[in-house]
């Protein structure tokens, strides 16, 4: 049997709620049924197995040592983030003892073996450099935070060129991140969607229905960003119309968020959970307003897999096409949450749609496509 050396930084098995987190531990466990697979990532605590190799990440002292050692090195600031000696060691001394190195996501690319000339994939999954170009052009020049994204922009750019050369085969989720790849390189890439596990018709109109639903970490600049504008700009007129309204946020609201976003009582934060079931119904919509995005949007994709209608700036719903109601102004968005909660034909024909086109991403469709890529690759 093939063996494979699967490499994340983030721990696979720790049930954070997170998209790249899901994603790793889906992709192993199909792999496994099929090949002979060990997993390295930075966390002990699951380093219990034989297979599975957990190293301790580094504390908040040494996070800032590593972070600046990067930056000295014209290296992604993120590395230091996410680095350990023992674990590039390790890496470094075990990699030909395999028939394929399978990187997940672009920040494990630091651990990519000196003089290793075997079989090597990356899942980069989005073009990362363009969404931290988009960040520090949505700051202002003020803001310390607007430098950190502006020279990460050209860091993780020059990372990208260098990957592209390195790997032998390159995951993308998007294929409009693709049509951005050099010519020369695009026969390595390879167009994997992101995916969902289960279609679940959750979403039934009433016009009794009062929540608008927001998916996404706030401690991820972008979301918090479309949460700031919708609560200063958008909610306060919503609630001129719909007085019983609320904005529910499901995920990681950070440890300053909830405060400085609690603007009302019916801001309500839900904070992570596993099952979102019981949320998505007496719900509206789902919201995809984030003018800082690449690739297909997690969150829209959720709300699609239980029905429910979602709206999306334009940059979120590159995607979607006409599955989603896309807005260019504030007056457009408050007009679509207007329609779906007055309309039920309107509210329908946006969750019909969305329950015929999510079936594409189900994940027993897009676990083929891995398979393909490892026995191609092999």
């Amino acid at each position: 049997m093939k063996k494979i050396l699967f490499i994340t930084t983030r721990n696979p098995y720790s049930g954070r709620f997170s998209g790249d987190v899901l994603r790793s531990s889906r992709i192993i466990k199909l792999l496994r049924a099929k090949f002979n697979v060990d997993i390295v990532f930075l966390d002990e605590k699951d380093s219990k197995f034989s297979n599975n190799k957990g190293f301790k990440s580094p504390n908040l002292f040494l996070k800032i040592i590593y972070c600046l050692l990067s930056l000295i090195k014209l290296q992604p600031i993120q590395f230091g983030l996410f680095y350990s000696s023992k674990f590039k060691k390790y890496v470094q001394k075990h990699a030909n003892n395999y028939d394929l190195l399978f990187f997940h996501q672009i920040r494990s690319v630091q651990y990519f073996p000196s003089n290793f000339n075997g079989k090597a994939i990356l899942e980069m999954g989005d073009i990362y450099s363009d969404n931290y170009k988009q960040t520090y052009n949505h700051l202002k020049i003020i803001n310390p935070i607007y430098y950190f994204y502006f020279i990460e922009s050209f860091l993780v750019r020059r990372l990208e060129k260098k990957s592209f050369n390195l790997f032998k085969r390159i995951v993308l989720f998007s294929k409009t991140e693709i049509i951005k790849i050099e010519k020369k390189f695009k026969s390595k890439i390879a167009h994997i969607p992101e995916s969902i596990n289960n279609i679940n018709k959750i979403f039934k109109y009433s016009n009794k229905n009062k929540k608008i639903i927001f998916i996404g970490n706030l401690n991820y600049l972008p979301n918090k960003l479309a949460c700031e504008n919708f609560i200063k700009n958008i909610f306060p007129k919503i609630i001129k119309i719909f007085p019983q309204i609320e904005f529910h946020i499901i995920g990681n609201k950070g440890k300053f968020n909830k405060y400085s976003l609690s603007k009302s009582p019916k801001i309500i934060f839900i904070g992570q959970k596993k099952k979102i079931d019981n949320h998505i119904k007496g719900s509206i919509c789902g919201l995809g307003n984030l003018q800082i995005a690449t690739g297909v949007q997690g969150k829209v994709l959720t709300y699609m897999s239980f029905g429910l209608p979602a709206v999306c700036s334009e940059r979120s719903a590159v995607n979607f096409g006409s599955n989603v109601l896309t807005y260019k102004t504030e007056k457009k968005l408050i007009n679509h949450i207007v329609s779906l909660k007055e309309e039920e034909k309107i509210s329908q024909n946006y969750s019909s749609k969305s329950l015929k086109f999510i079936k594409k991403y189900l994940w027993k469709n897009v676990s083929k496509d891995y398979i393909k890529l490892i026995k191609d690759s092999l």
